[in-house]
């Protein structure tokens, strides 16, 4: 026997709305994480708070400190893109949040690669459906309709049944492969650079790739690393701001990257935010 409608509208009430929803429904929150091989973890986060709280922590981690991104200029004009649309991304973290199983007790999981990028729930697909489904015109079957509504009405969503098709859209348009679509215990959507099948992408890394993306993640590391601290050799007295601009990340980004190398025991803060200044210590 199902939930009353009274009881999915309360679940959906502290969902969407509540400070802590994970206090009365267990999983509801985000996982993040970077692996270097199907096994190998480099870092993770796990995002909290209302659903809504969550979308906008979740693309916000995403951006600031999972992907790339790539900085141009059109005449004086500075343009971030990233390695996948930042609309296709926000789509399906809302497809996710929506359709996900919130009986399951499990957080939506999503895996970050060297050339891929995987959206997990435990959602399951309105019978007789298969992700072919997704690909085409079909009508809107929310397994959580009051989160859905709560969504329209905030204006997140259409509720016409064109997220998925949007999601293939913005990243043909965007130059990149159709994600795949995975149904088994659950749906994935799989974000890819390059135009492989989700069987081929999902095989373990081979030896020398694992090696090719590990120097990769530590060379963008270290470069970050050597533009912060030379902006603070140069300036001990640099503000985030001023920071932000040097090393042409987010203030997020920024603030990730000196937590880290305070973690090390590499900078410390003399003194408060205003008046202050940095300091480089030399372990060596």
């Amino acid at each position: 026997m199902g939930l009353s409608s009274e009881t999915l509208l309360k679940r959906a009430a502290i969902l969407a709305f509540g400070r802590n929803p994970e206090k009365l429904i267990t999983g509801a929150y985000v996982k993040i994480g970077f692996f270097r091989t199907h096994t190998d973890l480099l870092y993770q986060d796990e995002i909290h708070g209302s659903l809504f709280e969550q979308v906008e922590k979740t693309m916000d981690l995403l951006l600031t400190k999972y992907m790339r991104a790539n900085i141009a200029y059109e005449g004086l004009n500075r343009t971030e893109t990233y390695d996948y649309p930042e609309d296709a991304l926000r789509e399906a973290i809302l497809n996710a949040l929506i359709h996900k199983d919130y009986t399951s007790g499990n957080p939506i999981q999503i895996s970050v690669y060297a050339d891929m990028l995987w959206i997990s729930n435990s959602g399951k697909l309105p019978q007789g459906w298969t992700v072919d489904n997704l690909k085409t015109k079909h009508k809107s079957d929310p397994a959580n309709p009051d989160i859905a509504n709560a969504f329209f009405r905030a204006g997140y969503i259409e509720i016409w049944g064109r997220g998925t098709i949007n999601i293939i859209e913005y990243c043909k348009n965007a130059g990149l492969p159709e994600p795949d679509f995975d149904y088994n215990s659950g749906l994935t959507i799989v974000f890819k650079k390059v135009n492989k099948t989700f069987e081929e992408l999902s095989k373990p890394y081979k030896e020398s790739s694992e090696k090719t993306v590990e120097k990769t993640v530590e060379k963008t590391v270290e470069k970050t690393v050597e533009k912060i601290l030379n902006g603070i050799k140069l300036n001990s007295k640099i503000t985030m701001k001023e920071l932000e601009k040097h090393t042409s990340l987010s203030r997020r980004g920024v603030e990730w990257n000196i937590n880290k190398l305070k973690q090390q025991g590499k900078l410390k803060r003399i003194g408060p935010d205003k008046g202050g200044y940095w300091e480089i210590i030399d372990n060596e």
